[in-house]
């Protein structure tokens, strides 16, 4: 039997932390914030106060000066139970090292400790409604004017774009030159001419995420607001995107191997034609099939987490785990969900959930034609 090894025993000592604050600040909320289409500001503060954002940011800036796999920790635990609203990873995984990579030593005091707490929620600005997988091609524009960059544009789909007080704005500085002049900016929600749209927006899945629309008309911010330097956006983009994509896989192989023991339990109670579930051969089958397969991806997901951290993982590997375990995912949650039966359908039962959403696994961070793009570059070479 496979046994785990990149965890420490520090670490799973903060997993059963991290475990207790699941099962009593997020399970007993999750149901109301579904339909409020948002997690409460409150969850987010208590979060902070247990340590469970930011833990890989440098102790002077507010975090716990913790590794990387401290992060991770939270995110299969908010994966096993289910519990998709809370934008914890966005947040503290991808919002947040842009600021500590590419922003001054001015915004790195004001905004990470903030985010650390909780009181400040962060997001990213990429997607536009003419421009997903496709980065350079964005249209919102953040023209210097003197000492500011003037922004005008939207963007959509943005996870924790209700609820959040910054945003790492990817722009186009200097639209003439492509890729080129693409720029990262900070922008605090509060600024003049910054609107979120009206209504969260619905979704298949990942009904308690507060994902919105955002609209900027002549946002004014400092040229101080500027994330490393002028054009090199894009490029700061493909750095961050290889852990953006891993964390897509943890949370994706989590899920499964939750969904795996949910099913487990459900069809050894289950009774149809006077035995249970578990005794048709049809069952274990499928079960066995599920098992290897969540084994495999655990064992590949967990030797890119120590290649992550070793400074080792490229593109093509982050391409090649996302493609295979968000896909994979889907498979095989339908494939549990059948074994359901009618329960499997119905949203109070968690395979239901976890079914509809682990739809937009495909789609979120690069399509999974993009990352067969990706992967086929590197196999023949050049652009083809």
């Amino acid at each position: 039997m496979f046994k785990r090894t990149v965890f420490s025993d520090e670490h799973e000592m903060f997993r059963d932390q991290v475990r207790r604050f699941v099962e009593e600040e997020i399970r007993p909320y999750h149901d109301q914030w579904e339909k409020d289409g948002r997690v409460s500001r409150q969850a987010w503060l208590k979060a902070g106060e247990n340590g469970l954002l930011c833990a890989a940011m440098p102790e002077e800036y507010g975090g716990a000066g913790a590794d990387f796999l401290f992060s991770m920790v939270v995110m299969e635990e908010l994966a096993r139970a289910g519990a998709m609203g809370p934008g914890f990873s966005l947040h503290s995984d991808i919002v947040a090292p842009y600021l500590l990579y590419y922003g001054t030593e001015e915004l790195k005091k004001e905004w990470l400790p903030k985010m650390a707490r909780g009181e400040a929620i962060g997001a990213l600005g990429m997607t536009e409604p003419g421009a997903g997988s496709d980065v350079q091609g964005i249209k919102t524009t953040a023209i210097r004017d003197g000492d500011d960059f003037v922004i005008n544009g939207q963007k959509v789909f943005i996870t924790n774009g209700g609820n959040c007080d910054l945003i790492v704005l990817a722009c186009k500085t200097d639209p003439a030159e492509g890729a080129k002049g693409t720029s990262l900016i900070l922008v605090p929600s509060d600024t003049p001419g910054f609107r979120k749209g009206n209504k969260l927006l619905e979704k298949v899945g990942w009904k308690a995420q507060d994902t919105a629309e955002l609209f900027f008309d002549n946002v004014r911010v400092p040229i101080t607001n500027l994330l490393g330097q002028d054009g090199r956006g894009f490029y700061q983009m493909m750095e961050q995107l290889p852990q953006e994509r891993l964390l897509q896989c943890v949370r994706a192989v989590a899920n499964l191997e939750a969904a795996l023991e949910w099913t487990i339990e459900h069809v050894r109670e289950r009774k149809a034609f006077g035995r249970t579930i578990a005794d048709f051969q049809n069952t274990r089958f499928k079960l066995a099939e599920v098992k290897a397969e969540a084994v495999m991806l655990r064992v590949f997901v967990d030797k890119c987490l120590e290649m992550h951290l070793a400074g080792e993982l490229d593109s093509v590997d982050a391409a090649m785990g996302k493609m295979l375990t968000s896909e994979m995912l889907c498979q095989r949650l339908d494939d549990l969900l059948q074994l359901h039966g009618g329960y499997g359908y119905m949203w109070e039962y968690p395979i239901a959930r976890a079914w509809a959403d682990a739809r937009v696994g495909r789609i979120a961070g690069g399509t999974g034609e993009i990352m067969r793009e990706i992967i086929g570059r590197s196999i023949l070479g050049g652009s083809r």
